[in-house]
């Protein structure tokens, strides 16, 4: 028997307004609602993107008070659909940095399940831009693996996709859809964001589902877009490809366990000494 389920994601432009940007996303959930996806998912910084580090510090909220957190739980709640939130900048009680964090939440409108962004993009680009997402944000320590009514989920955040160990682990653990939710650079994204994907899908033989950030930025960033529904063989199922909107596929998670059954390269990991390296002269 086939187990069906349609899955929407919002590509939306996000700048330093936060009340504009929880009315620009929101709308897109709806859009997104409206095409009869049991599941949507938004990007990464889903409620702010400032023109420094200090700007979005200062944009982080605590839980109780998140006044995007708390649209979109009613938003989720109205429109009776399972909603992920792919990030947005959560402040705890006496830290010095704010929390990257994505929501699951249900449609009555209660988060179950959340996760902390692993890994920091700490980087210097070619072109001249520069990211230390350490200086505003902690890392988290855990993967986290939930449920939907139909598949078990497995999150992770933008930079994430570079560490496939993450993911081997997810499905291992028994993932059969992927969350990438991203603010992918325009830089790295024309280079890398369609095939690392791509590849994670393969080598997990999961769904993977992407839904990026897309346009120019506070501060001169600029995001690449291309929210991506791809299926466990690696096929893009859908791509919003540049502008603000939404990408929609109807995805059959039979299909995990077909290609697992075809490849189980996901489950076969042997035990082995990794390389040392040679010691280096003083």
């Amino acid at each position: 028997m086939p187990r069906p389920l349609r899955i929407a994601l919002v590509q939306p432009n996000i700048r330093d307004d936060m009340a504009e940007n929880i009315a620009q996303v929101s709308a897109l959930i709806r859009q997104a609602a409206a095409t009869g996806a049991g599941f949507v998912a938004t990007p990464e910084n889903s409620s702010f993107m400032g023109r420094n580090a200090a700007a979005s510090l200062a944009a982080g909220k605590p839980e109780a008070e998140h006044p995007a957190l708390r649209a979109f739980r009613d938003l989720a709640a109205e429109l009776k659909i399972w909603l992920l939130i792919g990030s947005i900048s959560v402040r705890e009680d006496g830290a010095n940095r704010n929390a990257n964090r994505s929501y699951l939440i249900d449609p009555a409108g209660a988060i179950t399940a959340q996760y902390d962004k692993i890994h920091m993009f700490d980087v210097d680009l070619p072109n001249g831009e520069v990211f230390r997402e350490s200086n505003t944000f902690a890392p988290g320590d855990a993967s986290v693996l939930t449920t939907l009514p139909e598949a078990k989920l497995g999150l992770s955040i933008c930079y994430d996709l570079r560490f496939p160990g993450l993911y081997r682990g997810l499905a291992q653990a028994g993932a059969e859809i992927i969350s990438v939710p991203a603010a992918f650079t325009r830089n790295t994204g024309q280079a890398h964001w369609h095939v690392l994907l791509r590849a994670r899908a393969i080598e997990t033989g999961a769904f993977v589902v992407a839904p990026a950030m897309w346009g120019d930025h506070p501060g001169g960033r600029q995001t690449y877009g291309h929210s991506l529904i791809i299926d466990p063989w690696g096929r893009v199922l859908a791509d919003a490809g540049e502008g603000v909107g939404i990408a929609v596929a109807d995805i059959d998670l039979d299909q995990v366990a077909k290609a697992r059954a075809q490849i189980p390269a996901w489950q076969n990991d042997p035990l082995y000494s990794k390389p040392t390296m040679p010691a280096t002269k003083p």
